[in-house]
């Protein structure tokens, strides 16, 4: 009996790995549970059980409306945390998010062009937002290829930041012509992110895309250690830099054009979750990119059940995530235990 709490101890330090990644996958099922509940009918914050087994309404409510709006919240999370993740390790700045190479921009210049000039259907709207998405990372590539001065790094972050600056002038422009009393307020309504309309529809249309880019991201995490390096350090270690790079870069943006494309424009997941999991895990890739993808499901849930519950509409969730986000940043620039620069 005197040795249970050694073999206790033991087991624990033995299977210390396996105990992780049970914690990392059984925690976002919890928290998405739980969340399941949170909601203002039939009353406010919360929706007894005993309701689920004996109301229809609220039966369908569950199934039909919060458990693929969750799941989504969940995926969205996941991405951007991932993605933001990958970009801040290849591109070596901490500062860098998953939508800085016209991605982000370019989705939202798409969604206010197809409801000013083609359509308002959302299928038609999330459509064309995840093509001008991806059309702004080919714009960014193309230019970079063009720039004749720095690394293939930096001529990236230019070309991102040039591009992301003629969309964003682009909107602006479409936003100025479009009717007041009707589009702009959809627009405006799209930009700040959201997931009101999401149904499992929606989710199936993402699915494929953030499963396999994710599963990307995840079984290469531990190259992100070596592509972090100089590339002349990285070529002597054997890694191919342009392939792998390019594979994970592509793997983050296409994540990221398909749920911003859903989700509208969600911010400070993909800048503020990776650094906080590398702050529980330390810099090693192949650790904090699978707490970064559960951290970042754990937090979408939790900023979308506020935007539920706070008040008796709806938050849009890009204003829940930009204040908790804008929030935790301030505290990490500011604490003398914390830099964001580490």
């Amino acid at each position: 009996m005197q040795s249970t709490p050694f073999l206790i101890f033991f087991f624990i330090v033995k299977n210390q790995k396996t105990i992780t990644n049970l914690v990392l996958i059984i925690l976002p099922l919890l928290v998405l549970g739980i969340s399941l509940f949170a909601g203002r009918y039939p009353k406010p914050l919360f929706m007894p059980f005993s309701v689920l087994t004996s109301d229809e309404l609220a039966q369908k409510l569950v199934f039909n409306l919060r458990l693929p709006r969750l799941i989504t919240a969940a995926l969205l999370g996941a991405s951007l945390a991932a993605a933001g993740g990958v970009m801040q390790m290849l591109f070596r700045n901490p500062l860098v998010e998953p939508g800085f190479l016209g991605v982000t921009q370019g989705a939202g210049f798409g969604a206010a062009f197809s409801i000013l000039w083609i359509s308002t259907s959302p299928l038609i709207i999330e459509l064309n937002a995840a093509a001008f998405a991806v059309l702004g990372l080919v714009l960014s590539y193309f230019i970079a290829r063009k720039i004749r001065f720095g690394g293939w790094v930096l001529r990236l972050v230019l070309s991102g930041i040039a591009v992301s600056a003629l969309f964003s002038a682009g909107l602006g422009i479409l936003k100025y012509m479009a009717d007041p009393t009707s589009e702009l307020p959809e627009i405006v309504f799209w930009l700040l992110g959201g997931l009101y309309s999401v149904t499992w529809k929606d989710l199936l249309y993402i699915l494929p895309v953030v499963v396999v880019g994710l599963t990307t991201i995840f079984l290469m995490r531990w190259r992100l250690n070596l592509l972090s390096l100089s590339d002349e350090t990285a070529f002597s270690l054997g890694v191919s830099v342009g392939r792998e790079r390019t594979l994970l870069i592509a793997a983050s943006v296409a994540i990221t054009a398909v749920v911003v494309s859903v989700a509208g424009i969600v911010g400070w997941i993909g800048l503020i979750i990776p650094h906080i999991s590398r702050r529980l895990t330390g810099a090693n890739a192949a650790e904090f990119i699978p707490v970064s993808m559960s951290a970042g499901a754990i937090f979408a849930m939790l900023s979308d059940d506020l935007a539920r519950v706070l008040t008796t509409g709806e938050i849009p969730l890009g204003i829940i995530t930009s204040l908790i986000g804008a929030g935790i940043f301030l505290v990490m620039m500011t604490s003398r235990k914390v830099s964001i620069t580490k």
